[in-house]
């Protein structure tokens, strides 16, 4: 049994139209009028009519699709931010293809060959881990393909960019710990060379120094993956409770750095806020569950999507060369439960 689509000749010939009056008025044309509207969309909802999609590509030069690019789904933030990204795709008729880079460059330069051969009409992406080179991104922007970045950016490419204030996030959450008496903070972050690494590690510093504080290199550690190997967070967090004078809080960077270092320093006997105090950047929902829950950085993944979302569609629809960029950086809400010690004001 063969699937026969629905076509607008069909529409036509049921409702005594010409295909061209009803192509015009499913596209919401000015040239029809008002009771024509509203007889043919009517009709092809009553018949579940859905549009060619290769017609519609041929006609408009496009595939209605977006190529997503983060490092992994089952990071909280990531899977919010998707979720924010195909609200605002599927009400403007775009589908989404989305690709995981694992931290990885390789990877990520793969996928990126792989969707432009899809042909998809834009890219949203947030930068893996180990990418300090740029060019496959910027050979594909300058030939034409239309990219936003958000949350992993990269300044050297000139297109809009959507983050949180990793900077305010960061001071916040450091200068919270220093309030609660902490002045021996930890912090243990993503690659150096990372956007939000460099925002994250400057709003640290910068509550330090608000605070008389003197920066102390030695409580930074960078691991290079990013919390997806345990391994490293917990090899990090070992070298850290080791120095001298001891360390009494930490501020961790991510997702996975969060919850992992926490359970490193459990492993290790350590009490939570007793023995070292924890607040980190996390979008879990489950941090009222930890023990003890868990203070922590949230960001807004999904308005984050969103607004990225826009902005690509935007560049992929504007009928002239897009040459005005926006950088957009959304407010971070800090959290505060029992793991970062006794509640003070921030002053």
């Amino acid at each position: 049994m063969k699937f026969e689509p629905v076509t607008i000749k069909d529409i036509g010939k049921a409702l005594g139209l010409s295909t061209s009056t009803v192509s015009r008025a499913l596209r919401g044309s000015y040239e029809i009028s008002s009771e024509t509207k509203k007889l043919v969309l009517e009709y092809a909802e009553k018949i579940n009519y859905r549009p060619n999609p290769i017609a519609l590509s041929l006609k408009e030069r496009r595939n209605h699709s977006l190529g997503i690019i983060v490092c992994e789904i089952a990071n909280n933030f990531f899977s919010q931010a998707i979720n924010g990204i195909e609200s605002i795709a599927y009400n403007r008729g775009y589908h989404v293809i989305i690709s995981q880079s694992h931290e990885s460059y390789e990877r990520e330069s793969v996928i990126l060959d792989h969707l432009a051969s899809r042909s998809v009409d834009g890219l949203l992406v947030s930068v893996s881990s180990e990418t300090k080179d740029y060019g496959h991104f910027s050979q594909l922007y300058e030939k034409g393909l239309p990219i936003v970045f958000f949350d992993r950016i990269v300044n050297e490419i000139n297109t809009h960019k959507v983050i949180a204030d990793n900077f305010k996030g960061a001071f916040d959450a450091t200068e919270h710990l220093i309030n609660n008496g902490f002045k021996r903070i930890a912090h243990v972050t993503s690659a150096p060379y990372l956007s939000i690494s460099v925002e994250r590690l400057e709003g640290y510093k910068e509550a330090l120094r608000k605070h008389n504080i003197e920066y102390d290199d030695k409580l930074v550690h960078f691991c290079h993956h990013g919390g997806m190997i345990y391994d490293e967070v917990e090899d990090a967090v070992k070298k850290i409770v080791k120095l001298k004078p001891k360390v009494d809080a930490f501020f961790t960077a991510g997702d996975r750095l969060t919850t992992a270092s926490m359970q490193s320093l459990q492993k290790l006997g350590k009490r939570i806020p007793d023995d070292i105090a924890i607040i980190g950047f996390t979008n879990t929902n489950l941090g009222e569950m930890f023990n003890p829950p868990l203070s922590v950085v949230r960001q807004p993944a999904f308005e984050i999507g969103q607004v990225a979302t826009e902005l690509l569609i935007s560049m992929i629809e504007s009928k002239r060369p897009v040459t005005d960029f926006e950088s957009k950086a959304l407010q971070t809400e800090l959290i505060i439960r029992e793991s970062s010690g006794k509640n003070k004001p921030i002053k």
